[in-house]
């Protein structure tokens, strides 16, 4: 067998597309309900290969490449420049990142994933990537070939699908705009100590006024739920329960029925590795914002969490989260 690995080219989007109902069939069968699969999959699926590789002026710039023996095209790496959240500085330029719909047939060679990984960092450090991303879901083989190629994990995407009837919670409130500078305050801590934990979460300079400008867009939003504990002069934390985003699930699926718990903090985990008070106002913030989730009818949520931060990790998974999706970084 002679492996190849090339750009994909529209003439590939059939092949490429029974590849990648293979692989959201995978992470179906892992978990139906976080993963689930669209009805109309085949032709979402065809219809944004279709529009990542003959559309111009993209917003990202996107990169397919495929692993092919003959006519059998037998795995695909997706990966794309990912613009930097506004208020982090971003001085290394956009990274890089290798998309969770990368995927190798049952029947590929051995070493096809680890060429696939290769041929995606080469695309992006062509394009300019000074760091680079990769995510993935399911698949030993994958996280062995990042391992091996160096990336070392970033953030836990640990979810829950059995959000439970926990409702609103004693000492939560819906915030207001006067909780907006107390929000900015925890928030300026989150940050710090993302920084702390890794220094690709370097603080933009302009980062509390543009996080008090999205907060306060946010409480405009119909689609969310934003949280607070505490006094608006002594808030204790703060939590946002929103629909998840399009980037954290491949076309395959459907994101609708999914929550994210991304921006949520609280004084308890100011100490990366231990939980003040074990943990329980950090833990009624939580089931409080799952419990606004599930209000809306949301039956599965992520709540974004970085590796390192080994207070909150031990937190989530008491409170009955696994990892569902691991990103991982490399300079």
């Amino acid at each position: 067998m002679t492996l190849s690995i090339r750009d994909a080219t529209p003439d590939d989007i059939p092949r490429l597309a029974d590849l990648l109902l293979l692989d959201a069939g995978e992470r179906a069968a892992v978990d139906p309900i976080l993963w689930g699969v669209a009805d109309n999959t085949r032709h979402r699926v065809e219809e944004e290969l279709a529009y990542a590789l003959t559309a111009e002026d993209q917003p990202v710039r996107q990169f397919w490449q495929v692993a092919e023996d003959g006519d059998d095209l037998l795995g695909v790496v997706h990966a794309m420049l990912l613009p930097v959240p506004p208020i982090y500085k971003g001085r290394f330029g956009m990274p890089g990142l290798i998309l969770a719909d990368s995927y190798a047939a049952p029947e590929a060679p051995d070493g096809t994933v680890t060429a696939l990984v290769a041929a995606g960092e080469r695309a992006l450090r062509e394009a300019g990537a000074q760091v680079l991303l990769s995510t993935f879901v399911t698949g030993e083989v994958w996280r062995s070939a990042f391992e091996e190629a160096g990336f070392a994990p970033l953030t836990l995407y640990l979810s829950r699908n059995d959000l439970g009837d926990s409702g609103a919670q004693a000492g939560v409130r819906p915030a207001t705009e006067a909780d907006i500078p107390g929000i900015v305050a925890r928030s300026a801590e989150n940050r710090h100590t993302l920084f702390e934990i890794e220094p690709f979460w370097e603080i933009h300079a302009e980062a509390d006024a543009r996080f008090a400008a999205w907060m306060t867009r946010s409480l405009t939003l119909a689609d969310r739920d934003m949280m607070v504990m505490g006094t608006a002069d002594a808030l204790d934390g703060y939590a946002i329960a929103q629909p998840a985003s399009r980037i954290h699930f491949p076309p395959a699926h459907d994101v609708v029925g999914t929550g994210v718990i991304d921006d949520y903090y609280h004084v308890d985990y100011a100490d990366i590795e231990h939980l003040a008070g074990e943990g329980q106002g950090a833990m009624t913030l939580l089931r409080a914002a799952e419990g606004a989730l599930a209000a809306r009818g949301v039956g599965a949520a992520f709540v974004v969490c970085p590796a390192g931060w080994h207070s909150k990790v031990d937190l989530l998974r008491r409170a009955g989260y696994e990892t569902a999706m691991v990103w991982s970084i490399k300079r």
